[in-house]
């Protein structure tokens, strides 16, 4: 059997950077992206699309 490098994929939660709640949550592949994600979304609770940047799952 191959031997696996590790854990490349994880769960992240994208918060919005107006109302700062966690709206979305999504898998992140670490060997592509290095940094933090951002990207813009649509959020309910301000009813407009804003910037959405990358948090934890708790």
């Amino acid at each position: 059997m191959a031997k696996s490098k590790g854990k490349s994929v994880e769960l992240i939660a994208l918060e919005c950077t107006e109302c700062h709640r966690r709206n979305y949550t999504t898998k992140k592949n670490k060997r592509n992206i290095q940094g933090k994600l951002e990207l813009m979304k649509y959020c309910r609770y301000d009813r407009k699309h804003t910037l959405h940047r990358e948090t934890k799952v708790k």
